[in-house]
């Protein structure tokens, strides 16, 4: 439309346009940083208005990270269908998906804690750590879905937080350059998984029963057991 009549907005889809511009600015800067003013002239409305929807910048940032939360949480969502280690992969291809289109918004989320202590004091920083935890909390009950387990013994958490952890981690050292290929470091971390479970299983009963339930549906040229291959190819001969 070319009236020059600014175009007016239903509540809630103002609402989602100043979650988005914000969740943009925190991204690349602490949100002390940040003002009302500019959070208000990059969505092109007022800084009354900015408060008509928002009490306050702090209330502004607690919603753009929790926007960022549930959509990175849905990426864990994988029907239990086919082989394990096919699911990990896509769901690591959905994961790098956000990282990739949304890499400030996700780095402003996995080190929104850090970043806000001190600025926008300890009840941002709390909130935002809250946000990290339910992240880890979703991806760890969808890797254990999974699996198929209702009660996962204690190596087993182990093994799925350790994981979850490494994938967020690398993630966030892919986004400092991407020297690496994503594709392959999708997969690297599906056989990370493989690795952890492997080496825990050594050590325990119960992990090798569950190992060796996975691997029994796994194919030759699954992601596992394309792992296998590689390791017998370092093998000395």
């Amino acid at each position: 439309m070319t009236t020059g009549v600014r175009r007016r907005m239903a509540v809630e889809e103002r609402r989602r346009q100043l979650i988005g511009v914000a969740l943009e600015l925190f991204s690349h800067r602490s949100p002390d940083e940040v003002s009302i003013d500019e959070i208000a002239a990059a969505a092109g409305i007022s800084r009354p208005l900015v408060y008509h929807y928002f009490p306050g910048k702090l209330s502004l940032y607690e919603a753009a990270l929790k926007r960022a939360a549930e959509d990175l949480a849905t990426r864990f969502v994988e029907p239990r269908e086919g082989p394990l280690g096919a699911r990990l992969l896509r769901v690591m291809g959905r994961f790098f998906d956000f990282v990739d289109e949304h890499g400030p918004g996700f780095s402003a989320l996995m080190r929104g804690g850090p970043a806000v202590s001190g600025t926008l004091g300890g009840e941002a920083a709390s909130a935002a750590n809250a946000l990290i935890d339910s992240v880890r909390q979703a991806a760890y009950e969808q890797i254990v879905r999974h699996l198929g387990i209702t009660e996962p013994p204690a190596r087993l958490e182990l093994v799925i937080r350790s994981w979850v952890s490494l994938a967020e981690s690398t993630a966030l050292i892919w986004l400092d350059g991407r020297r690496i290929p994503r594709a392959e470091l999708e997969l690297q971390l599906v056989h990370d998984f493989a690795a952890l479970t492997a080496v825990s299983a050594a050590y325990d009963a119960e992990m090798a029963a569950i190992l060796t339930r996975i691997l029994a549906d796994e194919p030759a040229d699954g992601p596992f057991g394309e792992l296998v291959a590689r390791l017998v190819a370092l093998a000395p001969r």
